[in-house]
């Protein structure tokens, strides 16, 4: 696991955004699979990307976007069902074609269609040769995707009910916490962890406990995101604040460093 602690959020945002542009570099003679997380943690990677495309350091017309999850329940074209989403913060930013966003399909409402449809979302990641960097945030309570406390480490696409401190959090993207979905289909731990690079970002001080949790803590349930620490490639991009609770600080830094020389 390498660390990489910039001084704010646009330093952040810059540093994440050449992480995933050398890890879809690796993909050679297939469509790029890019995995897309939606929340306020990586806009900023997003849009740094689109920046890249303007200046010619990228292209994303033959990229396929994956989506980390969707809530269930909310009817086609919501504005914030995750579709929607991500071709408002990422399609139009990077330039990725809508066509190859894919979103789990959360609009039916009984067990058994919502469980085909994980079974589906799984099928289809495979069939794209699997995710080739997955973009990643962490919720305050260390939660990975829709991944809650408690969730299975090597649980695949599946039906979650959302936490009280999840919905809570996400209330301010509606118009009060009534209208926000108790369950969602996510890609499982396990799902994630299939991903070649996990890239994970994080500002900000409300984001300072669950880090230090995921990256330094135990791995356990108690918090999804300390999954990061069984991956052999992830790369975790924080700001001052979000890295204020690690032990290891200096460590990372020097480790951020390289080799003598280089």
């Amino acid at each position: 696991m390498e660390i990489l602690v910039s001084p704010g959020p646009d330093e952040t945002a810059s540093r994440a955004a050449e992480v995933v542009l050398a890890g879809l570099r690796r993909r050679d003679g297939h469509a790029s699979v890019l995995g897309l997380a939606t929340g306020s943690s990586p806009l900023g990677l997003y849009r740094e990307l689109g920046r890249a495309v303007a200046e010619g350091r990228a292209d994303f017309s033959g990229t396929y976007g994956v989506a980390l999850d969707e809530y269930v329940g909310l009817p086609p074209g919501h504005p914030e069902g995750y579709r929607q989403v991500l071709l408002r913060e990422v399609c139009g930013v990077i330039g990725l074609a809508p066509e190859r966003l894919e979103v789990p399909d959360g609009s039916a409402t009984d067990a058994d269609a919502l469980e085909a449809a994980a079974a589906a979302y799984e099928a289809r990641i495979e069939e794209l040769g699997g995710v080739d960097v997955q973009v990643l945030g962490i919720g305050a309570n260390g939660h990975l995707g829709f991944n809650e406390p408690g969730s299975a480490l090597a649980s695949r696409t599946r039906v979650k009910r959302l936490s009280a401190r999840t919905r809570r959090d996400n209330a301010r993207f509606f118009t009060g916490l009534d209208d926000v979905p108790t369950h969602c289909l996510t890609q499982g731990l396990g799902t994630i962890l299939a991903a070649r690079r996990l890239v994970l970002v994080a500002t900000g001080d409300a984001k300072t406990e669950a880090v230090a949790a995921a990256l330094e803590g135990p791995l356990t349930a108690s918090v999804p995101a300390s999954v990061l620490q069984w991956h052999p490639d992830t790369v975790v991009c924080l700001d001052e604040a979000a890295a204020a609770g690690l032990r290891n600080r200096q460590y990372y830094d020097d480790s951020a460093a390289g080799l003598p020389g280089t």
